[in-house]
């Protein structure tokens, strides 16, 4: 059985599908509603649930992890994240991008040539991520430092990202099941945008 849970801290609600040791799915909104649609939208269609008002204890540590990345703080506690039921290509994509470290972004394009496809086909993945923040999609950008797209918003990707600058001076090459993703700091986004807005576009 999985527990469904969403907890607000702070103003921002945030939901945790959960059973004692592994987690379904997580996701952050302004309202218990978008928290838990976005939580349910990506649960397998064959594992019962059930919403829960009082977190287990395990919902908790997931809940304290999803806040600390949600802060900026990153995580040093690695979660079992279930993601048997998900299409290989869609599993690839997410895993690539559990390996973009804090403070830095990769682009929707060095993803897909990591992991194949197209920078669309990496977006769409990302469009339905079922583990916001811990899986960083915000951390994905065009390959122009522009933001994309994101689900809650972009605004909310951009505040993200603000919280995240730890002044990395150098772009990093990870290795990704033996090709290379390219990371940038997150400075280079947040310059490029500040750039833009001087000169009014």
């Amino acid at each position: 059985m999985i527990g469904v849970y969403a907890k607000n801290v702070g103003g921002v609600w945030f939901g945790v599908a959960c059973d004692e040791h592994r987690v379904f799915g997580t996701s952050f909104a302004g309202s218990e509603q978008d928290a838990l649609r976005c939580l349910l939208s990506g649960l397998p269609f064959n594992v019962p649930f059930q919403v829960f008002q009082t977190p287990s204890t395990f919902a908790e540590k997931v809940f304290a992890v999803v806040k600390n990345v949600y802060d900026g703080n990153g995580t040093t506690q690695s979660l079992c994240l279930v993601m048997e039921h998900l299409p290989d290509y869609t599993r690839k994509v997410l895993e690539a991008t559990s390996l973009i470290p804090l403070g830095y972004v990769a682009s929707y394009g060095a993803i897909a040539k990591a992991v194949g496809g197209s920078p669309r086909a990496v977006g769409n993945v990302m469009a339905k991520n079922p583990f916001a923040p811990v899986i960083p999609c915000h951390r994905v950008v065009n390959a122009d430092f522009t933001l994309g797209g994101y689900g809650g918003g972009l605004e909310t990707k951009l505040g993200l990202l603000k919280r995240e600058k730890r002044g990395y001076p150098s772009p990093r090459q990870l290795t990704v099941r033996s090709m290379k993703l390219q990371v940038f700091p997150v400075e280079f986004v947040l310059r490029k945008l500040e750039r833009k807005h001087f000169v009014g576009f």
